[in-house]
């Protein structure tokens, strides 16, 4: 409960994000299905209608293109005043609109997220830009050319008929989907999630196969990389509008400073609280509910890569257990800094020597007597990536990085009765760290820090808030990246169970009495 008033407080100042849109007269999808989006995760949403729409919770009878010159217009006067963090693009109503939309967007807004949701159908099936075609009394089409997109967007949202049209295949399974979307990704670049909610062979289970570009700011690990998202399919029809509110909420969460695959799974997790409390407005399929920002871990799909089981890397014995408050956790790189901090009465702490470390060279002894002094203080030593030393010592535990996941025999540490900490920067990170079981889970980081360097930007407080809320159910968190003895108490109103320290304690003139004081800070503020 500590959290929202946090959260609260930093969404004063929302961030801009634009919808380019149809406007939907019966209010279930569109522009007003985005405005409501936006304003219930915390953005300010700006609209730029292309056309506007005769429909109710039934049909489509017509659609009614605006003119190029309202349609400059209004780019225009938002980008003078209200320039956007994010721009999410729906319904486009003809070729000329499509082509001016990609000139301008990729002349006027250089470094924009721009999420692109192509809109051909309708919920309730009728085919928008066969519609705007006909009320202007030209032939009819059955989709537009997305190509001049290519290159000028960070993600397009294509459900199966939409991903159908656009690379000419028909899909029948999911191995069909896969090479859709592989075609789609390679011609148009940026990100794809090809979407799986309108795929019958799916059954109860929903399946969103995610297509991550070469994306700066997220662990070399995952860039152009294949992931399947998947969650349990709501049995509603009560589905009005959910390609609108998907790709609005994913622009509303890159928008607030998350990386796209962060901002994909909430989106995600969104839309099914959507579902789940969705309900009939008119005599069709209602609108989705607008839940706020989702905070359940159950709500969240699972990820595994594409043609990858992590079935073979899942330690089959559990890890030692902590407990849910680990305290203030210092994390140091030398060894008379540890036993000064032990003997301070750190009762967990890490040893972080980086490199290679070679047979009798003196941070191997570093390391082999950091785990005896552990055992002499009775408290829980931590060795950093050098995993065989820590396993053949007796180490308490081990931390790894999430690179390390793939290579090091998390079975092995496990056997050895050791507990496992993993390092995770952002909610996708989390959420593959968690199918591990560890025994606990870094959060970071959190502040500007010069101890590591990081490809992602502080996750400030407001994720930290979220992150915790979500992950704490399964695992005992620790915040991580610049905390200080100035912004502890902000971090303690996060709701995170523990915070790791390195300058503020290997930096401080007197660092035992540093870490005691953080120690006592700490303490403190989670007995109130």
């Amino acid at each position: 409960m500590a959290a929202k008033p946090l959260i609260q407080n930093e969404l004063a100042a929302r961030p801009v994000v634009w919808t380019i849109a149809g406007s939907d007269s019966g209010g279930g999808a569109g522009i007003q299905a985005d405005l409501l989006t936006l304003h219930d995760l915390g953005c300010h949403g700006c609209s730029v209608i292309t056309a506007i729409t005769a429909q109710n919770s039934v049909a489509v009878t017509a659609v009614e293109p605006v003119t190029p010159r309202m349609l400059c217009a209004q780019l225009e006067t938002l980008k003078a005043d209200l320039y956007p963090s994010a721009v999410k693009i729906g319904l486009i109503a003809n070729q000329a609109q499509l082509e001016f939309l990609a000139n301008w967007l990729g002349d006027n807004l250089p470094g924009v997220p721009v999420i692109l949701d192509p809109v051909m159908v309708a919920s309730c099936g009728d085919e928008l830009q066969q519609a705007a075609s006909c009320s202007q009394g030209t032939a009819s089409v059955s989709g537009l050319d997305f190509s001049p997109f290519a290159g000028k967007i960070s993600l397009i949202t294509p459900n199966k008929a939409e991903l159908s049209w656009l690379t000419g295949k028909s899909l029948a399974d999911d191995d069909a989907l896969t090479i859709a979307a592989d075609r789609l990704w390679r011609s148009f670049g940026g990100s794809v999630l090809a979407k799986g909610g309108d795929c019958p062979w799916q059954q109860s289970k929903a399946r969103d196969l995610l297509l991550l570009g070469d994306i700066a700011t997220i662990s070399p690990l995952h860039r152009k990389q294949r992931f399947w998202l998947s969650g349990e399919r709501v049995a509603t029809v009560h589905n009005h509008g959910s390609g609108c509110t998907l790709s609005s909420a994913i622009a509303a969460f890159v928008a607030k400073g998350l990386v796209l695959p962060d901002a994909v799974l909430l989106a995600k997790a969104y839309v099914f609280e959507g579902l789940r409390q969705a309900s009939a407005v008119g005599s069709g399929p209602g609108p989705l509910a607008r839940t706020g920002m989702p905070e359940s871990l159950a709500a969240m799909a699972s990820i595994h890569r594409l043609h990858e089981s992590r079935s073979h890397r899942l330690p089959t014995k559990v890890f030692t257990r902590l407990g849910r408050d680990v305290g203030v956790y210092p994390v140091v790189a030398d060894i008379d800094m540890l036993e000064t901090l032990l003997e301070a009465g750190a009762q967990t702490i890490q040893l972080r020597i980086k490199g290679e470390v070679t047979p009798g060279s003196a941070a191997e002894a570093d390391i082999i007597r950091a785990i005896a002094l552990g055992r002499q203080h009775k408290a829980r030593v931590f060795i950093n990536d050098h995993w065989r030393l820590a396993i053949s010592h007796g180490a308490f535990g081990v931390h790894l990085g999430q690179e390390d996941i793939e290579t090091v025999p998390l079975d092995a540490i496990a056997e050895a009765g050791m507990a496992l900490g993993l390092s995770s920067h952002g909610l996708f990170e989390a959420l593959l760290a968690l199918e591990l079981n560890p025994s606990y889970l870094a959060l970071g980081h959190i502040f500007p820090t010069t101890t590591k360097e990081m490809p992602s930007k502080p996750q400030g407080l407001e994720t930290l808030a979220l992150l915790a809320k979500i992950v704490s159910t399964a695992v005992p968190t620790v915040a991580i990246g610049g905390i200080e003895a100035g912004n502890l108490p902000k971090v303690a109103a996060t709701g995170v169970d523990s915070i790791a320290v390195v300058r503020a304690v290997t930096e401080a003139s007197e660092p035992a009495a540093a870490f005691r004081a953080l120690a006592d800070a700490w303490e403190k503020r989670n007995a109130r």
